[in-house]
């Protein structure tokens, strides 16, 4: 197969840039390596040589190939040694002047045919491409770290962008092994934007007293099935990299509520508390792991109370086999009798809210997270209202640990944790297909690829309910009054049919 640019250049030896020559040589690419700074490239060489013994080492690459890549990995003294390379990806300072004056310069050196690509993770390509002589040949090229192992990249047209530019850079993604995703130049592409509902509807949970932080990395963790919690995601990712990410999409949308970042980690970035890296973010780290608080125990109850289910609670039949199942007395009336504890199940409302419209006693209600089926999480979430009596509480919290599933008990809230934090996900990746930035196809990949969700966000709200994110959404609106809950048109036409990938066209 002949390979797509021959002769590929890099300007930028930091992390990004030797990623992106790595993978580039191993495909079969001549790399010519630059940096404002010889020891850089030096180094980096360096680097991608071990690294390419490693591999070597683990029987992953024979030794014919590795000396291939070596002698494939050149170092360039000056951009104008970049002159014959067929595309140019530049990987430098996430700083607009920057790189405007660098592809200018470019365009007076290489030829008039070759391909020139940002690997830009939050600035615009129109932008960056106003200017240029050809900005049609401009394209931007979203490699994420570390790119040997994050196998996704964003080809994302400016607005003068020739199709053909970035029907080229895909099919090299793919010869590199790598899955390329096309996106329209909007603020964060795909991946970024696509990611707003996950961390900034924690800090939403947090902020309103309802958890802390290891208590909604739980819930997320064993309940939706991430493999990192929202806090611990921030800690790997470090404040000082995701907060800025954080304000700049927020602030490039015009202040769209959706995406309004918290105070929590301004503060935690203006302190310097940004994450593993530096020993401390949302988790103090001890030669590397996590400090984690521990659970709260399971208490103590002598007797347990007879238990009513709510009349409108989500799952009902289901949640009444669970409650026989762990050897409840379950009262079958129209209401609970004077000692019995009463379970509602809401999907978006609070539980003070569901138990004054059901006229119930808030003291004695206490509300359970039915949002996916017991079955297939690994913990039971409840959350009570100002009013639960103690003694209340602590029986629900024994009753749903009797079988041994762990049990998270948050404050009252519209929407549990699970609840809001994937409608949140669900919702703005709708509005990404309102918007046409891409494909409902490409949305799913990049988001599975680049963030490392359960599901693409469309497959996840099938999944748990398309109608059911609708009425949480609809639910946090009411209780809320905040526009960020607004469900996405595109959500609501979706809402009776299905979301994911049956429903390809955007």
């Amino acid at each position: 197969m002949q390979i797509r640019y021959k002769t590929v250049g890099i300007v930028g030896a930091g992390a990004m840039g030797r990623g992106i020559a790595q993978i580039a040589a191993q495909a079969g690419s001549t790399v010519r390596l630059y940096d404002t700074q010889a020891a850089a490239v030096a180094v980096a060489r360096d680097d991608l040589f071990s690294q390419w013994g490693r591999l070597q080492d683990k029987g992953r690459m024979d030794a014919n190939a590795v000396e291939a890549c070596k002698a494939r990995l050149l170092p360039a003294a000056s951009l104008q040694e970049l002159a014959d390379c067929d595309l140019v990806v530049e990987a430098i300072v996430e700083r607009l002047d920057v790189k405007k004056s660098l592809f200018a310069e470019l365009e007076a050196i290489v030829r008039d045919d070759a391909v020139l690509a940002s690997n830009t993770s939050s600035l615009s390509i129109t932008a960056i491409a106003a200017g240029m002589m050809h900005a049609q040949r401009l394209a931007g090229y979203h490699f994420f770290n570390p790119v040997p192992l994050m196998k996704v990249v964003e080809v994302i047209a400016g607005l003068k962008t020739d199709a053909t530019v970035c029907d080229g850079l895909a099919e090299y993604a793919r010869q590199m092994g790598h899955t390329p995703v096309q996106a329209q130049d909007t603020p964060g592409f795909i991946v970024n934007h696509a990611g707003r509902g996950y961390g900034t509807e924690a800090l939403r949970i947090v902020g309103e007293g309802i958890a802390d932080f290891a208590t909604i990395d739980r819930i997320l963790r064993d309940q939706a099935g991430f493999k990192l919690g929202p806090f611990e995601l921030m800690d790997l990712t470090a404040l000082d990299v995701s907060h800025p990410v954080m304000e700049s999409i927020y602030h490039q949308y015009y202040d769209e509520p959706r995406y309004r970042p918290s105070v929590i980690t301004a503060q935690r970035l203006a302190g310097g508390v940004v994450g593993r890296k530096v020993g401390e973010g949302f988790y103090r780290y001890v030669d590397g792991k996590a400090q984690v608080p521990a659970e709260p125990p399971v208490p103590q109850v002598d007797e347990m109370p007879p238990v009513w289910v709510s009349t409108r609670a989500a799952r009902r039949a289901e949640l009444h086999q669970l409650l026989k199942d762990l050897g409840a007395t379950v009262e079958t009336g129209q209401s609970p009798s004077l000692h019995a504890l009463t379970l509602v199940a809401p999907l978006g409302f609070d539980v003070t809210t569901v138990a004054i419209v059901e006229r119930l006693d808030p003291a004695r209600t206490v509300g359970i997270d039915m949002l996916i089926d017991d079955a297939a999480t690994r913990r039971r979430v409840l959350a009570t209202n100002p009013a639960t009596r103690t003694d209340m509480r602590d029986a629900a919290h024994a009753l749903f640990a009797r079988d041994g599933k762990p049990v998270s008990v948050i404050r009252d809230s519209g929407g549990f944790v699970t609840q809001r934090v994937v409608a949140a996900i669900v919702n703005i990746a709708a509005d990404i297909c309102q918007q046409r930035i891409c494909s409902p196809k490409d949305l799913e990949t990049a988001v599975t690829l680049g963030l490392g969700y359960p599901l693409g966000p469309l497959a996840m709200g099938d999944r748990w309910g398309p109608s059911n994110m609708l009425e949480v959404l609809f639910n946090m609106q009411t209780v809320y009054g905040d526009p960020r809950y607004r469900p996405s048109p595109w959500l609501r036409r979706r809402g009776a049919i299905g979301l994911s990938l049956l429903h390809e066209e955007a």
